[in-house]
């Protein structure tokens, strides 16, 4: 059984008893045994173990976990100090920059940020190595979903950072209208062009924070 040491303990415990999770653990045991999967076996729930639920006040919704070598650690986005920084997060930093928000030393290691109350969600936790989405549709998207529909419906305000056509469609598992949904392009170089550069998310969510007496993140 999981332990994530915190408040989204009530969530694992349920959804682990559920059918379709006692089949993705025994698909995963398997994966691991005999196939290079990505990230490493106990860093897959990094992002709960770093945010707690209550914790939580901004989610940033990924897909896919890096599927290269030392790249994926757990939190959408990030990457270990010291590998490079893949595009999509470099983007992100540009319009960071470009939008004069709140920053400290920038690290492709995201970590500064989930113990900020940022939960760096990506849809599907686990990846073979040099294989994107191989794991899609195994049971991740279930228990990511039921994590989401729980922050969605939660009545303290948060902000939902939703990038790209994937991110967007878990719209419809916020419930909650106290909650802020910033929905743009996605970061990659395919298509940050065409409306998430200047999209201002940054500076709007620290805005949000403000107003409902959160403090904001400094990113």
């Amino acid at each position: 059984m999981i332990r994530v040491g915190n408040d989204w303990q009530p969530l694992f415990d349920i959804e682990q008893e559920k059918p379709y999770y006692l089949e993705l653990r025994k698909f995963l045991k398997e994966e691991y045994r005999t196939k290079v999967v990505y990230p490493p076996m106990n860093d897959i729930f990094n992002a709960f173990r770093l945010t707690g639920f209550a914790d939580t006040k901004v989610i940033i919704v990924g897909q896919d976990p890096y599927h290269e070598e030392g790249q994926a650690m757990g939190l959408s986005f990030s990457v270990h100090e010291g590998t490079e920084e893949p595009p999509s997060l470099r983007n992100i930093h540009q319009e960071i920059i470009n939008e004069g928000v709140e920053q400290g030393p920038w690290s492709c290691d995201l970590t500064r940020w989930a113990e900020q109350g940022v939960l760096l969600l990506n849809s599907t936790l686990t990846v073979i190595a040099h294989r994107a989405a191989s794991h899609t549709g195994k049971g991740w998207e279930t228990f990511t979903d039921n994590a989401i529909r729980a922050l969605g419906s939660d009545t303290r305000p948060k902000v939902f950072m939703l990038w790209g056509s994937y991110a967007r469609s878990k719209k419809a598992l916020i419930s909650c209208p106290a909650h802020l949904i910033l929905e743009s392009a996605h970061p990659s170089p395919l298509s940050a062009s065409r409306g998430f550069f200047g999209n201002n998310h940054f500076i709007k969510c620290n805005d949000f924070l403000r107003k409902t007496g959160q403090n904001p993140i400094i990113w």
